[in-house]
């Protein structure tokens, strides 16, 4: 693979783009070639066997477009694709899940604590994260919670207001978050509610934004396999959806911080 080989992302529509935003952030000068399966969103609500079939549908596009690694941009793929596609892609490319670099961050700095989890009926019924990190034998506990508004509340813009406001409130007041000394935000969508959930939390609750997270472990990947692109050359990014509508051109500002061009590709035809 030549370094100056693309970062694929995909996720089950554009909510990703808040993965892409912070991967173009740490690292500018790489390429990115994003897919938000669009036409099946959200993936939450689907079951395993249907995510494992669009991930390696999609996977096939993004080897096609030869990328070097290929980040599975979506709790809920992760959680049910993620060894399928590894087994899938071989070695044609890296592959990377958004759940084990958040793990090996618990290993390294929640020893012996309690941290929450929010995130898709998927994710959360999955029950992954509580049994990676139960794996690590460093008595961390996971309390989880599924949070199904969230999401599409974000997609429709409706946060930093009075309503999500009130729904960010109903959810975290759940018994199952009692007694913990940090919140994963088990989703991509939520880093944009981040500064709501921290407000609720009055900063007495350490808010992890897995984003970041996953930003860092990936540069520290294609470091470690000699990947990082040698050119300072202006960066492409290329992003493409399975269904497009305008609707969904315009919401990629609210996850990307700038209005992005949206191509549809017909991968379901």
């Amino acid at each position: 693979m030549p370094n100056a080989a693309p970062i694929g992302i995909f996720d089950s529509g554009i909510g990703g783009l808040t993965l892409a935003h912070a991967i173009t952030e740490l690292m500018p000068h790489e390429h990115i070639v994003y897919f938000g399966d669009t036409a099946h969103l959200p993936y939450g609500d689907k079951s395993a066997t249907a995510i494992q079939a669009y991930s390696l549908k999609i996977c096939n596009f993004l080897m096609e477009k030869n990328c070097k690694l290929i980040l599975i941009a979506c709790n809920s793929a992760s959680a049910a694709a993620y060894d399928l596609v590894k087994t899938y892609v071989g070695t044609k490319a890296i592959v990377v899940n958004v759940i084990d670099p958040v793990i090996d961050y618990l290993d390294q700095n929640w020893a012996e604590k309690t941290i929450g989890l929010i995130g898709t009926k998927q994710t959360v019924n999955s029950g992954i994260y509580a049994s990676k990190a139960e794996a690590l034998g460093k008595s961390i506990q996971v309390k989880s919670l599924a949070t199904p508004l969230l999401a599409p509340m974000i997609e429709e813009g409706f946060f930093n207001n009075n309503i999500s406001e009130q729904i960010i409130k109903e959810y975290l007041a759940h018994p199952n978050l009692e007694n913990i000394e940090g919140l994963i935000l088990g989703c991509t969508h939520y880093p944009l509610i981040k500064k709501q959930i921290d407000a609720y939390f009055h900063g007495q609750i350490q808010v992890i934004d897995t984003s970041l997270i996953v930003a860092a472990a990936i540069k520290q990947i294609l470091a470690d396999a000699d990947l990082l692109v040698d050119s300072q050359a202006p960066s492409t990014r290329q992003f493409f959806v399975s269904d497009y509508t305008d609707s969904f051109e315009k919401s990629t500002q609210i996850f990307f911080g700038e209005t992005i061009k949206l191509t549809q590709y017909p991968i379901w035809d």
